[in-house]
């Protein structure tokens, strides 16, 4: 197993001043993936675009072993997301949008 860490920016801002009241700060989740899993996604980003003109995004990378950060501020309520990379289909799916099984 090999811990690696998401982040969650958002690149895509369509608020009035331009700017995510988060900019400030860490969103950050560690998960203990399967090597191969961790290999695979390393260095790799997911973005999801809304109409409204707002973008997140996921990046993520194999953690320092050693390595622990001194504070996240959770996931700001988008750990689903992770969970749709890891455990479904390598992509960011809501339960409603995955593929079926299969195809």
């Amino acid at each position: 197993m090999t811990r690696t860490e998401f982040k969650l920016t958002m690149p895509g801002r369509s608020s009035w001043n331009g700017a995510w009241s988060g900019d400030d700060r860490d969103f950050v989740i560690a998960r203990e993936v399967d090597d191969e899993v961790a290999a695979r996604i390393d260095g790799n980003a997911w973005s999801c675009r809304w109409s409204d003109g707002w973008a997140a995004q996921i990046a993520a990378r194999v953690a320092i072993v050693d390595s622990r950060r001194a504070k996240s501020d959770g996931f700001c309520g988008y750990d689903w997301r992770v969970d749709g990379i890891l455990l479904r289909h390598g992509e960011i799916y809501a339960d409603h949008e995955r593929p079926e099984a299969g195809s």
